[in-house]
């Protein structure tokens, strides 16, 4: 039996029904939408990893040793075990992944990867290479380094531990 009453009890709870799913929609958008820059090319990341250390790095490189002297006594199985913060985006199978493939990065030139999407600025730096001090100063802050970088990485605050990256680098080149 289907009469007027029950039709529009049943089109009034059809309604409701989509009303409690638009407001929900709208609570959901402004808890959750990220207001970086939208889509596409000019995204922005939606989460930094960190590395557990909030020093300033810049009063740490005055205080200890030279970048020659640190690289000279590096361990590049130290750098190993460091360099478990770096797979979650490198490879070193000569695969990209989230970020570029990094076996043979000591001494090749910067945004030389064919295929990756790099940003403008490290496109603008393809004509210099990724020398152990280039590397040094970009992992101790890649966005300091080359402003506008995709890698969301905060860097390496330890001296000791990017001199031991870099030694690992250099050693499956």
């Amino acid at each position: 039996m289907l009469d007027t009453m029950t039709f529009t009890k049943v089109l009034g709870a059809v309604c409701g029904s989509l009303l409690v799913f638009l407001l929900g929609s709208w609570a959901a958008e402004s808890l959750y939408a990220i207001h970086a820059g939208g889509h596409g090319d000019h995204a922005e990341q939606a989460y930094v990893i960190e590395t557990g250390a909030a020093e300033d790095t810049e009063v740490a490189a005055e205080e200890g040793p030279s970048f020659e002297e640190l690289y000279a006594a590096a361990d590049a199985a130290a750098g190993e075990k460091v360099f478990g913060k770096c797979k979650a985006c490198h490879k070193l199978d000569g695969s990209n992944g989230t970020g570029p493939y990094l076996n043979g990065v000591v001494d090749r030139a910067k945004a030389s990867i064919a295929g990756f999407g790099y940003s403008d600025t490290l496109l603008a730096m393809a004509a210099d290479t990724w020398t152990p001090a280039n590397l040094y100063a970009f992992l101790q802050n890649p966005k300091g380094y080359a402003p506008g970088t995709k890698m969301s990485f905060a860097g390496l605050p330890k001296a000791e531990d990017r001199a031991n990256v870099i030694a690992y680098l250099a050693s499956v080149n």
